[in-house]
């Protein structure tokens, strides 16, 4: 019983000492925001013309390179010379990423072509050395 009447004395002076909200303490409504839409940015896309060529003795080892689509190309062994072509499809601002590993049975020569123009030229010279072109 006690506690009973401890709770309505409580729930009582709650009551009359917490402060009232009038209508000008209301908080205002919120202003209406307009609606913007937005498109999405569509990347404009080109495709670039990719040439590796590899150049040296006879042969060349473990060839990777960086195919259509972006994916990995690899080859156990490749007769020199040797050159390959790919399309790539990049957006327009963006440089194209092209890049020929190989190990070499002597002298090795890697280049690098987008669109007609060298952007990659690379060599070594030894038995067992790794070549790496990229751009």
């Amino acid at each position: 019983m006690v506690v009973i009447g401890v709770i309505a004395v409580a729930v009582t002076v709650a009551w009359y000492v917490m402060p009232k909200a009038t209508p000008d303490d209301r908080p205002a409504p919120a202003a209406a925001v307009p609606s913007v839409t937005v498109e999405p940015a569509t990347a404009h896309e080109v495709t670039r013309t990719v040439v590796y060529e590899l150049t040296g003795g006879d042969l060349a080892h473990n060839l990777t390179y960086v195919a259509n689509g972006g994916d990995l190309e690899q080859q156990a062994e490749v007769h020199l010379p040797w050159s390959v072509t790919v399309q790539r499809k990049v957006p327009a601002e963006q440089p194209v990423f092209s890049s020929l590993v190989a190990q070499s049975a002597g002298a090795l020569l890697c280049r690098i072509r987008v669109d007609g123009h060298v952007v990659a030229e690379k060599s070594v010279a030894g038995e067992g050395r790794q070549l790496s072109c990229s751009a």
